[in-house]
């Protein structure tokens, strides 16, 4: 074995990885690696979920069915010696065990009989939030027309029921009703798991014991914020400022939560009978088969509007999004940055200037007065700007003026506090404004706060002509947003990777300003697509007050039908759409939704893979008005993306849509129907393309829309088994199974505890199945080690999957040990929507001969 022991940094793949580019989170889901740290991460969890083969008694089974077949997967699994620990048992939205289980007992978890499937408990943690500012979030009502809905229309959410899953609600909060239980506001709810649940294994508060109780107060904050979107009524009005709460609490006052205990929350809200669910939390790089997604699907089959944030992991790649978004039936959301934003405000010499700033998360609050002189540590062309440390005592008494890039804001902030600097201004190295993060070790003890590109070259300019003098305020400022209206950088790109169109809709989440609990100080700005979903949560609630007997099903092609596409954040004046597998549909606009008196459908198109050529689709025009309308039929396209996962380029698409008829008429109160005939775009191959085909009313009104998106050529020509930088696929060792080595040819396992052989295994794209199959350095086939499905993709391009191997092999219902001798390990990989009789989508790899020898 190689001398040298590689220690990895354990990362789970999650939901809304969203990092900047030089380590500071762009907001809420959770954190995880940067886009492209270069680091080799080990992403294996060690919590399962165990899927059993009858359906759940939502589709119908009998609950003695269930049981029965639980009762026989533990007894099963107590014959094969696994030794794992119970974490739940689901019956009524999906049918099996959340466990959790040492990685040198994968293989034998597998191979029970009666698992159908096995799945990762992935670990969500609670997103970073930014600084308190006024109260006031008009300008984002604004862009999806809901304050339009509720002064010109009326709607308010009154009689609807909405469900929170998140940190909590803060009831005592006067905007969100000031109590909780019947009567209140919030009138129901359940805290899953208590003030110190921590479900990261990293963090040093981790502690997996939940202690539930039946009051879902908030003491993290990022519940709260996502319920005043949905329905603040005070200095803060959300979208449906009537609604009623159910507050379903998953995480504790700090760290992260479960898949599982999601579940949970999923099924209590079904008893309690809610109307519309918001979850803002989630998996990334998953399968619309991952349970969180199955089991929102059944939702809203049972009746309830389910609404998902996609993913902060826009950094990260395309086919980023997460679960339960990636759900069939779920309205998966996407990001866009408010127009406007209010902030807290410094001034600077000699004209007393207003600038507005964040303060990061992890360091002090900024005083509310005070003057000090500006240094800075660079211009606005220094890529690396305070990256190395800088003399010491040479920024005493300072407020340092730092450009973002290069190394992590803590670095940066680090730097300057070791130098002498009195506080830190972050500003951004692109358009736009950020909410930065510090925390680290050694704690910032200075104030560090963030601004925008244009305010820090002004500054930068003021500190290249003389001195500079700041003073710190307690004012506040609204301030023009230069992304506002843009898709948000740190929103997830899809699509799902079965090729299905996701996300389906975006709204406002970059800069959201609402409620926050009133110990931190009442209100606060939060980014990220947990602030977007919330505004589709509301819109839903609206939308069923107007139209009391609309389906939960429909609900979600009706906000389709009349979104607006926004154009590209790259260069937005060149007019191009930005990518449909990024917006969906468009921004959400709930009052022509409302005010619609038509629906196409299907709502969206998944064309599938180029390859297959021209798709064809049957639209139907349902007419719920007065009078017949003729509609004109247009298409245009939207952005394409390159075949990179990881490094996401962009190009023109030349795709095109034909119709069977340039015009269709629907008589009033009836439907009619057109063909549509969508040619696939040819280049960049193996990219992503879109775009929404149109229907424009003659003599005008509104205009409809449908997204489509496909795959550009031959979606099983992506590689699934790259090298992730490092060589992958490996034969590896670890003395504890996070910290990892290279194993050679001819190497010894004992089969002793973690002295066992792992497949190191880097998955640079979803796979369908996922298969290692044993044999004998004579041939012999000792059969199947895993037999995996629906395979998430490594966060990064370096990140890796450890698949141990315990010595036991499945062959039907037979369960092998393999004897002492020499032997190779075969992956085989089974490419997403691959045919598996045709070898061209199957990918292999053979691991070099290692020996078993046991004592």
């Amino acid at each position: 074995m190689l001398s040298i022991l590689l220690v990895m940094a354990l990362t789970f793949t999650s939901f809304g990885s969203a990092f900047a580019d030089d380590g500071g989170p762009l907001f809420p889901e959770t954190p995880a690696p940067t886009a492209e740290t270069g680091e080799m991460t080990n992403e294996t969890p060690s919590l399962w979920f165990v899927e059993l083969s009858s359906a759940p008694s939502a589709d119908g089974t009998n609950k003695a069915t269930i049981n029965n077949e639980q009762k026989a997967i533990r007894s099963n699994a107590k014959k094969a010696g696994l030794v794992y620990t119970e974490r739940f048992a689901f019956n009524t939205l999906w049918n099996g065990l959340s466990i959790q289980v040492n990685a040198s007992q994968l293989g034998t978890l597998s191979r029970i009989p009666g698992v159908k499937a096995i799945y990762p408990v992935e670990t969500i943690h609670i997103p970073e939030t930014s600084a308190a500012a006024n109260p006031e979030m008009a300008t984002a009502l604004a862009m999806t027309g809901a304050d339009t809905a509720q002064s010109e229309l009326g709607y308010t959410g009154a009689g609807i029921k909405v469900a929170v899953m998140d940190t909590g609600i803060d009831y005592d909060h006067p905007d969100l009703g000031g109590c909780f239980g019947p009567g209140c506001r919030v009138a129901y709810g359940y805290d899953f798991v208590g003030d110190a649940f921590n479900a990261d294994p990293s963090s040093a508060s981790y502690n997996p014991i939940a202690i539930p109780d039946n009051l879902p107060d908030d003491c993290n904050g990022h519940g709260s914020h996502v319920a005043g979107i949905v329905g603040a009524n005070g200095m803060v009005v959300g979208v449906a400022p009537e609604v009623t709460f159910g507050a379903y609490r998953v995480f504790g006052c700090e760290g992260s939560t479960t898949s599982d205990i999601m579940i949970a929350a999923m099924e209590r809200a079904l008893a309690d009978d809610m109307d519309v669910l918001n979850m803002s939390i989630g998996s990334s790089f998953q399968w619309p088969q991952y349970p969180t997604a199955q089991v929102a699907s059944r939702l809203v089959n049972k009746g309830m509007v389910v609404v998902a944030s996609i993913g902060n992991s826009g950094a990260n790649g395309l086919y980023a999004a997460g679960a339960p978004g990636l759900g069939d039936k779920v309205i998966g959301v996407a990001s866009f940055d408010n127009t406007h934003v209010a902030l807290n405000t410094f001034t600077i010499s000699p004209d007393n200037a207003s600038i507005g700033y964040a303060p990061a998360t992890g360091a002090p609050l900024p005083p509310t007065s005070g003057t000090y002189p500006m240094a800075r540590t660079g211009t606005t062309t220094t890529a690396n700007d305070a990256c190395n440390p800088i003399a010491p005592d040479s920024l005493t008494g300072m407020v340092v003026l730092i450009r973002r890039g290069t190394c992590s804001f803590y670095q940066k902030a680090y730097n300057a506090q070791q130098a002498g600097a009195a506080a830190v201004v972050l500003y951004n190295n692109s358009a736009g404004r950020f909410s930065p993060t510090v925390a680290g070790t050694p704690a910032i003890t200075i104030p560090v706060v963030a601004i925008s590109d244009t305010e820090g070259a002004l500054i930068n300019n003021r500190l290249a002509s003389g001195a500079v003098d700041m003073t710190w305020t307690e004012n506040f400022g609204t301030f023009i947003n230069p992304t506002g209206g843009l898709i948000s950088s740190f929103s997830s790109y899809g699509l799902s990777p079965d090729l299905a169109l996701k996300p389906d809709i975006g709204a406002p989440g970059g800069l959201i300003l609402s409620t926050y609990p009133l110990e931190n100080g009442g209100y606060a700005t939060i980014s990220g697509t947990s602030m977007a979903s919330p505004h589709v949560a509301g819109a839903a609630a609206l939308l069923l007050q107007a139209r009391p007997n609309t389906p939960a099903q429909a609900v979600r092609g009706i906000l389709q039908n009349s979104a607006d596409p926004k154009n590209w954040w790259g260069s937005p004046g060149l007019g191009f759409l930005d990518n449909v597998h990024r917006q969906g549909a468009g921004m959400l606009d709930i009052d022509d939704a409302i005010l619609s008196t038509t629906t196409v459908s299907p709502a969206k198109i998944a064309t599938g893979e180029g390859e297959a050529g021209p798709y064809f689709q049957t639209l139907t025009i349902e007419n719920n008005g007065v009078s017949d309308v003729t509609y004109d039929l247009s298409f245009v396209n939207a952005i394409s993306t390159g075949a990179n996962t990881f490094t996401v380029g962009f190009n023109l698409s030349n795709a095109s849509v034909a119709f069977s008829a340039a015009s269709v008429t629907v008589p009033a109160g009836g439907s009619a129907s057109v063909s549509a005939t969508i040619t696939p775009a040819t280049a960049p191959v193996g990219g992503q393309y879109g775009g929404y085909i149109v229907f424009t009313p003659q003599g005008g009104g509104q205009v409809y829309r449908v997204p489509f998106a496909g795959f550009i050529g031959d979606y099983q020509s992506k590689q699934v088994l790259t090298s992730g930088g490092f060589g992958f696929p490996v034969l590896g060792w670890s003395p504890d199974g996070v910290n990892f080595g290279f194993a050679g040819a001819g190497d010894v396992f004992t089969m002793q505890g973690f002295d066992i052989p792992f497949l190191l295994v880097h998955l640079d794209h979803q796979s369908r199945l996922f298969r290692v199959e044993i044999f004998a350095q004579n041939g012999r086939n000792w059969h199947r080690a895993y037999n995996e499905e629906y395979m998430p993709r490594n966060s990064t391009s370096t990140g890796f999957f450890a698949f141990p191997f315990d010595g036991y092999t499945v062959n039907g219902n037979k369960v092998n040990m393999v004897p002492d001798g020499t032997y190779y390990a075969k992956i085989s990989v089974l490419k997403a929507n691959g045919d598996a009789s045709n070898p061209a989508h199957w990918e292999t790899w053979s691991s070099p001969m290692f020996v078993i020898d046991r004592p």
